[in-house]
């Protein structure tokens, strides 16, 4: 399974969202996000113990991934954006797609934003579901 890097985050999430994704409000600089905190987005998803990862699967660390993104705020503005280029670049490196409309595809992102995060767990389960639902190969 590929991972995504901050350098890709930096490169294609962001770059992407800010340049493609239309909104009212502007995505900050790069440089201006939140110190440690996108680093810590990225590499949970992928962690274990005795060799047992915390977040099985690709939809899996997908989830998390998305969860994360949006709910640990490493940027200033334009989160569930960059959330939602990550994510489908994340689902692309590893020959995958999320084939469902825009618009639902925003109201989930949003949804995820509101979500009580002590409902952590059971958000995460919901996201993983929404991919599965719409998870296609390339």
């Amino acid at each position: 399974m590929r991972k995504i890097y901050i350098q890709e985050v930096e490169f294609v999430a962001h770059t992407l969202a800010k340049e493609t994704v239309a909104w009212n409000e502007p995505i900050p600089p790069f440089d201006t996000r939140f110190p440690g905190v996108l680093e810590g987005c990225l590499a949970t998803p992928f962690g274990a113990f005795s060799r047992h990862p915390f977040y099985p699967g690709l939809t899996g660390k997908a989830a998390m991934l998305f969860y994360l993104l949006i709910k640990n705020h490493p940027f200033q503005n334009g989160n569930k954006r960059i959330a939602v280029v990550a994510l489908l670049f994340f689902l692309l490196k590893n020959k995958k797609w999320i084939r469902v409309d825009s618009v639902e595809f925003y109201n989930f992102a949003r949804w995820v934003a509101e979500s009580n995060p002590k409902l952590k767990n059971e958000t995460a389960a919901a996201i993983k579901k929404f991919i599965d639902t719409y998870l296609t190969d390339t």
